[in-house]
């Protein structure tokens, strides 16, 4: 009886530590792709968030400057936000200093309080303030809470940032410039994009999903169509995507994306002016230049019902004038 109690004993011991080495083991991979002679970003997975992939959907970036890192977008969970600091050690053992935000959707920013605990200080635009503070995000991060666990739990939080631009703005850290130029209301009211001159690199956040559909939500499409014009107009040897791999051929890849929003529009802006019901437009419309896209049956009616919504406003609103 006894040595039956040593050896259950003995098993249980063993649980904790065997538990824990196998949820390590499973993590999703996390490589760092080099996309400047200092810069760096990690690619998110083309999926759902879930507990299985710790919320890895979308992209983050790092650029090494003598005076610290300067990492882009914060990943959708704090543990990610670690993953990726032990990444950044594996290349300097500079700290990071600060963190910037494109937007503040989850999957960008449920890693932030990690970077906070590890003094970066963190910079986004002003107009995220009101989502931060609404309760879509609070019932939001409740549902991650369950959702996502164990990844986001009852100890994750929102954090502000410590820096609200309202503009164009421009930081320097160790000497390298960061141009940080509001394009929003696009994908968010708060989209922001980061060009580094000194490497060629832009981090376009989710203004550009490369290789798959984006998720438009109730976005600015019209808006957004016209800031993809303006990503074209920088110098760049590379652009990292919100989700995606990087883009050396950003006309073509950037074209994608804004020729679904363009069709998106077009098809179901036709609709409303014809006073077409939307499951009968819906099932009209032509997707074949789209429909074998990654991410095409989670987001496509989604993104055609809000973009006819949006159409609708943008008639009523113009009637009204």
């Amino acid at each position: 009886m006894r040595s039956r109690l040593i050896r259950t004993l003995l098993a249980l011991s063993l649980i904790g530590p065997l538990a824990v080495a196998a949820q390590v083991a499973d993590e999703p991979a996390m490589r760092v792709e080099q996309v400047g002679p200092h810069s760096y970003y990690v690619q998110g997975l083309t999926q759902l968030g879930s507990t299985k992939n710790q919320n890895f959907i979308s992209n983050a970036g790092f650029v090494i400057t003598p005076a610290g890192v300067v990492v882009v977008d914060a990943l959708g969970s704090p543990r990610l936000a670690e993953r990726l600091t032990q990444a950044i050690r594996q290349l300097t053992d500079k700290p990071v200093t600060h963190v910037i935000l494109t937007h503040y959707h989850a999957d960008h920013i449920y890693g932030l309080q990690f970077f906070k605990q590890q003094g970066a200080r963190v910079i986004a635009h002003v107009a995220a303030r009101e989502y931060m503070l609404s309760e879509t995000a609070q019932l939001r991060l409740e549902a991650s809470r369950t959702d996502l666990a164990p990844w986001i739990d009852a100890q994750t939080r929102l954090v502000a940032a410590d820096t609200w631009i309202e503009g164009a703005t421009t930081l320097r850290v160790g000497g390298v410039v960061f141009e940080l130029d509001r394009v929003g209301p696009s994908h968010t009211p708060e989209d922001i994009t980061v060009y580094v001159p000194s490497e060629k690199l832009l981090f376009a956040g989710d203004l550009f999903f490369n290789g798959r559909l984006p998720f438009v939500g109730r976005a600015n499409s019209g808006h957004w169509i016209r800031s993809l014009d303006r990503l074209l107009g920088y110098d760049t040897r590379a652009v990292v995507p919100g989700h995606g791999p990087a883009s050396t051929d950003p006309k073509k890849d950037i074209g994608m994306t804004r020729d679904y929003l363009k069709h998106l529009r077009q098809t179901m802006g036709k609709a409303v002016e014809d006073f077409v019901p939307f499951e009968e437009a819906y099932a009209s419309t032509d997707w074949r230049a789209f429909e074998t896209m990654p991410m095409f049956g989670p987001a496509n009616r989604m993104n055609a019902y809000n973009t006819y919504l949006l159409i609708e406003e943008e008639t009523l609103a113009k009637g009204k004038r």
